[in-house]
């Protein structure tokens, strides 16, 4: 059998192409529509806006530059488009097994059909632990899915089914998480695609001004003459609301140091951000600072995973009344001699009566003859049979041993008979 790469065996949502090189999200779909909202203007733009401008600015043919401009920064947006939906977000790798060094046993009570409740030793985990940031101590989360704690900042994300670091958000647009590796180049693609609209609607209109002054006419008969120019113009207007908000809700984002994932979540939180450097400082770390390299080499060959042995389980101080754990024969042998103990009891009185009643008899003058040998050898057979039927008591759930009342009552009329042949032999 062949050995699989990792992107092969790779337990998250994403999609793989060329081989493991591009790296997608689950809904990778949604970014031919991202793509057919910026192409499709443009090329309307160059068509029917552009081409007649080329002419309308003769020095040095600077007509040309608007067709250029639009057709190279449309390309820019297309390529922070690509490194930002294309590539490892900063996925952090999963376990394939729990962190050991956290493992703790604890106790928990549970109840038992009886009622009865006892203690049971279980392997837990801390849901959360700290580590210090800045001099700050700042709590993190075990996950349980990618089984590890994840790093400050870091979060699961339930669309691409992996953990994070710096998750900021999952934008459908581009199919993608935007987190540590890729935020730079979200902010790019949102930050050109602001000034691509602008641009478009700026020319648009300017095309319809153009058209008012070599017809001498009113606007009406411009946007008659060029309806494409208005259909842009309302287009970029709409899609500025959209982008153009993006852009500087993630400028504010950027100058106190937050995510999307942490503005709204702790808005309304009054700690202070550990995170934020200043102003100036938040926007180098974004924009200046190298892009670390991905954890994950998705085109290396994916280890079989070997089960591991069991962790040993430590030792801890048995309660005396626990049921669970040990050996139970102790237990067992102690409620069968407790059982023993209240037949000896139970038989005991039962002589006594039955003594006084003998007793009684004798005196009345009624004498009891029972001397053969027939039943005293029955009785000796039937002795044996107490213990036996006491064997036979059941084990409830609760560690205690349940002695049905038909042996209390064999065993109280076979020891009564043993008693009056006795008697009668030594008579």
């Amino acid at each position: 059998m062949a050995a699989k790469r990792v992107y092969q065996v790779w337990k998250g949502s994403n999609k793989f192409i060329c081989g493991g090189r591009l790296v997608f999200g689950p809904d990778a779909r949604s970014l031919f529509v991202t793509l057919l909202l910026i192409i499709v203007p443009v090329i309307i733009f160059c068509v029917c806006v552009a081409r007649h401008l080329r002419h309308e600015f003769s020095s040095y043919n600077s007509g040309y530059a608007i067709l250029a401009v639009a057709i190279l920064f449309t390309i820019h947006v297309l390529v922070v488009l690509f490194l930002t939906s294309s590539g490892d977000p900063g996925i952090v790798p999963r376990n394939s097994h729990p962190p050991e060094e956290e493992f703790r046993y604890d106790s928990s009570v549970s109840a038992d059909v009886g009622g009865a409740g006892r203690q049971t030793p279980s392997l837990q985990f801390p849901r959360t632990k700290e580590v210090v940031v800045n001099g700050i101590a700042v709590r993190v989360k075990y996950c349980e899915t990618c089984m590890l704690y994840r790093p400050p900042r870091c979060s699961h994300c339930s669309i691409c089914n992996n953990c994070v670091e710096r998750f900021d958000h999952h934008c459908p647009w581009v199919g993608q998480c935007i987190g540590l590796r890729n935020y730079r180049y979200f902010f790019m693609f949102v930050s050109s695609a602001t000034i691509l609209c602008i641009y478009v609607f700026s020319l648009s209109a300017l095309y319809i001004k153009v058209l008012m002054d070599n017809y001498d006419g009113t606007v009406w008969k411009a946007m008659k003459e060029s309806p494409a120019s208005v259909i842009l113009m309302a287009y970029c207007f709409i899609s500025l609301w959209f982008v153009g908000g993006l852009t500087g809700f993630h400028l504010y984002l950027i100058g106190t140091n937050q995510t999307t994932y942490e503005n709204f979540r702790y808005r309304a939180d009054s700690r202070i951000n550990v995170f934020n450097r200043g102003c100036l400082n938040n926007f180098l770390e974004v924009f200046c600072t190298k892009v670390k390299p991905s954890r994950n080499n998705f085109r290396a060959f994916a280890r079989e995973e070997v089960p591991r042995p069991l962790a040993p389980i430590i030792a801890r101080p048995r309660d005396p009344d626990d049921g669970l754990g040990g050996d139970r024969r102790p237990k067992v042998e102690d409620d069968l001699d407790i059982g023993e103990d209240l037949l000896k009891i139970s038989q005991r009185r039962n002589i006594e009566e039955l003594d006084e009643e003998i007793r009684g008899r004798g005196s009345n003058g009624a004498p009891h003859h029972t001397s053969e040998p027939d039943s005293i050898l029955s009785s000796d057979h039937r002795a044996p049979t107490i213990r036996s039927d006491a064997r036979h008591s059941s084990w409830d759930r609760s560690g205690n041993w349940e002695i049905a009342q038909e042996v209390l009552a064999n065993s109280n009329v076979t020891e009564s008979r043993n008693y009056v042949t006795s008697k009668e032999v030594r008579q």
